[in-house]
């Protein structure tokens, strides 16, 4: 069925679907671990927003959220993409690599350019949420990482025609809206225009005076869900480069511990992707992992630590998480280099999910080329990984085998591409990039 069909036929279901999820989100209970951690009590919304709590994964649904996304231009996924690219070499060389950034980048900007600017709530549509904040933290490391000043200029022109504001919708910014600060403050750090930095600071300090929500209570903690960790930590890591003020990575240190309390699995070395999670099973038995949110944690891990003060006290084990995470994911890499969206589970899902498979190679290249992680043993799992992902790039620039946005895994068509996927792409190859650069044979 093609995205104009569905969404037609699915109007009445997705109508349906925001029922059924408002009702889950009510009932949705916190059930203990396996490994008797404990988990926070969680107060879910509502209403269907751009964080859900897992709604029943039925069929309906998928086809709801595949709906929308294409209706907010986040993506699409054509019956008919066209040939895949054989041409693009998995050589991890700085031509090989760039070449295969330039072909996406450049279509993905051909596609979304022109709603890096919009604000239009009769169409649902806003430049400003986090779907795009993903793509726009990748064009601006793919403008570092080729030399490219087109990217960091479409970024400065989405800045500007925001005014350099987070969405907020007249109440404090929560994680999602956080992400997008990452590039106004990583702009900042070059440019040095106060314009760029005074809103987000503005926020990020109404966010430190007003009451915290602790472990145990009946409220949603501030990072409640597993994919918080690559939008809000990284932009509270630059606002502290930006300005100085430790006060922002005390916040950052204090609100990631309650996260990773709830959910990060022990045993397992994986995060729940939020505490509805906890307790439930893949069909073969095994613990539910979402490999989005895996690729979220690790890629968030990167770029937390990427700003982070060397001094800082929870520094460590922020590293050790990154290396255990990489450790479970090494052990478990698909054939095709790539990972399926259920990850213990992969016989039951019949594609790989590129966004959190691109992800995981980000934090993974990160952390070799900063010694975090030891060269020997993941180059090749990034090379195997980045190989993988250039098997499902189109003749076009297309990047497929995105899912779609949500909570957990889901199947989707092989053409389906998202703007947050190509994103992670993005930051990926702004770190395989450099591997093979002098001076990165860090162990």
């Amino acid at each position: 069925m093609s995205v104009r069909r569905v969404l037609v036929a699915t109007a009445s279901v997705f109508a349906m679907g925001m029922i059924q999820q408002g009702a889950y989100a009510q009932t949705a209970a916190s059930p203990q671990t396996a490994q008797s951690q404990p988990a926070a009590a969680h107060s879910f919304p509502k209403e269907l927003t751009d964080t859900p709590v897992a709604p029943p994964n039925t069929d309906a649904m998928r086809l709801a959220g595949i709906a929308k996304d294409a209706s907010r231009q986040f993506g699409s996924d054509p019956d008919e993409p066209g040939s895949l690219d054989r041409d693009l070499s998995p050589e991890l060389t700085p031509k090989a690599v760039g070449a295969a950034m330039r072909k996406v980048a450049d279509w993905q900007l051909g596609q979304s350019q022109t709603y890096f600017s919009v604000i239009d709530k009769a169409r649902n549509l806003d430049g400003r949420l986090w779907t795009w904040a993903v793509l726009y933290t990748g064009y601006t490391a793919a403008s570092d990482a080729l030399n490219e000043p087109k990217y960091r200029e479409a970024m400065e022109e989405m800045g500007k025609s925001y005014n350099w504001e987070l969405r907020n919708n007249g109440k404090l910014p929560g994680g999602d809206d956080e992400i997008l600060g990452q590039t106004f403050l990583e702009l900042y750090l070059i440019d040095k225009k106060p314009e760029q930095l005074a809103n987000v600071r503005a926020n990020f300090d109404e966010i430190l005076a007003a009451p915290r929500v602790e472990l145990g209570s009946n409220q949603k903690i501030a990072w409640w869900w597993c994919d918080a960790l690559f939008m809000a930590p990284p932009t509270w890591a630059r606002m502290y480069a930006a300005t100085g003020d430790r006060k922002y990575i005390t916040y950052l240190d204090e609100e990631w511990a309650k996260t990773s309390q709830s959910l990060y699995d022990s045993q397992e070395h994986l995060y729940a992707r939020d505490a509805s999670f906890i307790g439930k099973t893949e069909k073969n038995g095994q613990k539910i992992f979402w490999s989005r949110g895996e690729g979220w944690v690790m890629g968030g891990l990167a770029r937390t630590l990427e700003y982070l003060p060397k001094d800082d006290a929870a520094r460590a084990k922020y590293v050790t998480q990154l290396q255990e995470m990489a450790a479970a994911v090494k052990k478990i890499q698909g054939p095709d280099g790539l990972w399926r969206p259920g990850l213990l589970d992969p016989k039951s899902y019949d594609q790989p999910e590129v966004s959190g498979s691109a992800l995981m190679v980000y934090g993974m290249a990160w952390g070799v080329n900063n010694g975090v992680l030891d060269r020997t043993t993941y180059l090749p799992v990034i090379s195997k990984a980045w190989a993988g992902i250039l098997k499902h790039v189109y003749a076009d620039g297309r990047l497929g085998d995105i899912q779609q946005t949500g909570a957990q895994p889901s199947t989707y068509k092989p053409s389906a591409s998202y703007n947050y996927g190509v994103g992670g792409f993005l930051l990926a190859g702004s770190e395989v990039i450099k591997l093979n650069a002098a001076g990165q044979s860090k162990k």
